[in-house]
C-alpha cells in the first residue's frame, strides 16, 4: 500500500494545527512521524487512518497501482495508541475472539497463538478492567502488530511498557514488519531507531 497526501492540513476553529504537507509514504517502509508533543503527530496518523477528515487537502491510497476507495482503507489499517480504548468488559480472550471477527492475524496465527505471543495466556479469563496500564499496552501492541494489515500505525508505542515489554515489543514488531508500510509517532529514539525516512510535523506550522 502506497499513500500520498497532497497540501493536507488540519484546523480546529482558527489555528491550523499543520497546513501544506504534501508526502509519499511507499510500502514495506517504516517512517518516523516527528514532533513536540502537542504538535499534532497523533491527528496526522488519525487523519491517515481515516478517523479524522484534514481540514484541506486529499490523501490517495494505491495499491498494486490501483486506487484504494477512503471508506474501504480501514480493512487494510491496524492502530494502536495510549488513547484507544478497549472493551473493559470482555476477558482478554473475548477480546481476542472480537477482534478476529473484523481482522485476521497474519501468519495463520491462532488466538491460542497470539495470547503466548503477546505473553499474557495466563490473563485469558481476567477481564481487561483488570489489566495494568503495561497489560493494556501489550494488548493493543498485539492486536495491531499480528493482525493482517497492510498499514500499520504505531503512536507513542512503548508509552507504559518497562524494558522487559519495550525488548519484546521491539521483537514482536520486527517479525510482522516485512511487506507493511509503517508509521510510528514517537518522539523516543529507541521507538523509530529502525525507521527509514521520516517526517517532522514542525515543518509544516
Amino acid at each position: 500500500m502506497n499513500i500520498t497526501v497532497e497540501n493536507i492540513g488540519k484546523r480546529y476553529l482558527y489555528e491550523w494545527i499543520f497546513k501544506k504537507i504534501n508526502f509519499q509514504f511507499k510500502a514495506a517502509t517504516r517512517y518516523a512521524i516527528l514532533g513536540t508533543n502537542g504538535s499534532g503527530k497523533s491527528t496526522f496518523l488519525k487523519i491517515i487512518s481515516g478517523h479524522l477528515s484534514p481540514s484541506k487537502g486529499t490523501i490517495l491510497y494505491q495499491e498494486n497501482d490501483q486506487s484504494i476507495d477512503s471508506d474501504d482503507v480501514y480493512k487494510q489499517v491496524s492502530f494502536a495508541a495510549p488513547y484507544i480504548d478497549l472493551i473493559e468488559e470482555f476477558t482478554l480472550q473475548e477480546a481476542v475472539e472480537f477482534h478476529q471477527k473484523f481482522k485476521s492475524f497474519r501468519s495463520n496465527i491462532t488466538a491460542t497463538d497470539f495470547l503466548e505471543l503477546i505473553q499474557l495466556q495466563h490473563a485469558a479469563s481476567k477481564e481487561i478492567r483488570f489489566f495494568s496500564s503495561g497489560m493494556k499496552q501489550r494488548l493493543k501492541l498485539g492486536l495491531a502488530i499480528c493482525s493482517n494489515s497492510s498499514i500499520l500505525l504505531l503512536d507513542e508505542p512503548t508509552s507504559n511498557l518497562d524494558e522487559k515489554s519495550i525488548d519484546w515489543y521491539q521483537q514482536l514488531l520486527n517479525r510482522f514488519a516485512d511487506n507493511r508500510l509503517i508509521l510510528i509517532a514517537s518522539n523516543e529514539k529507541r521507538d523509530i531507531q529502525d525507521c527509514e525516512e521520516q517526517l517532522n510535523i514542525l515543518d509544516y506550522k
